[in-house]
Parts: C-alpha cells; structure tokens; sequence
C-alpha cells in the first residue's frame, strides 16, 4: 500500500510523459490511499487539460470516473491536528501535508512528484522513480 499524491493519480489517467512510470508503481503496488482532498485537487487538474483544449468534456468525465472507481474505499479524513503539526513545522500548504499524515498514519510511503514535500519530508515521501528501483 502507498499514499497516492494526487499528482500519481492524474499521472496514471492523463497520458503523458510519466504515465509508463505510474503504471510500474501501480503494477509495483496496486493498493493506493489518499486523503479525500485528492479528489478536489484531481478535478481542477482535469478541468485545466479541459480549458486548453487538450481533453474533451467527455474525456474528462470518464477519467474522473475512472480514477474515483479506482480510490473507491481508499479514501480518508486525516486528523486536522495532524496536518496543522506537520505543515506548522514545514513550508508545505496543509493540502500537501494531508497527504504526509496519512502516510505517517498508515506507515507507508507517500509516492509524490513534489519536490517541496520530497524535501521537506524525505523519511516518508519517495519519487516515482525511486519507488519503482
């Protein structure tokens, strides 16, 4: 099991560069958690792909679908005193620290692309990369 940041999951559904590499996590470890921010954060990502035009409405929405199928029971609250802790000893924003919490919470590794919380964070948050080696 990993925590999933939200830039994982968009990795996985949007084609792109990253996309193999999301893929080998997921065949690494199919079992990925999140706090239920994620979902929030994965539309907006959705919807900018939409207002550029590189997605249709329709695209949009299966992918949504897709992804929210998959995080289906995989989702949770993170203690707000958790968050607060975190992001009150670091510069990350509390979004990126729901994320480290419940990491921390579930003992495993938050897979992240973010380079603020790889650094800020490094006994909890790994690289897609150094995750799959």
């Amino acid at each position: 099991m990993i925590v999933a940041d939200t830039n994982l999951i968009v990795y996985f559904y949007i084609f792109g560069e990253y996309t193999d590499l999301t893929a080998q996590i997921h065949a690494k470890d199919p079992v990925w958690i999140a706090p239920y921010l994620w979902r929030s954060e994965f539309r907006n990502t959705s919807l900018s792909y939409l207002r550029k035009g590189l997605l249709s409405y329709p695209q949009i929405l299966q992918i949504n679908e897709a992804a929210e199928t998959m995080m289906y029971d995989n989702e949770f609250h993170v203690p707000l005193s958790d968050v607060l802790r975190l992001a009150n000893m670091s510069t990350c924003s509390a979004y990126d620290c729901e994320f480290v919490a419940l990491a921390q919470e579930y003992g495993v590794p938050l897979v992240t692309a973010d380079k603020k919380v790889l650094s800020e964070f490094p006994n909890v948050a790994l690289s897609p990369a150094k995750f799959v080696s």
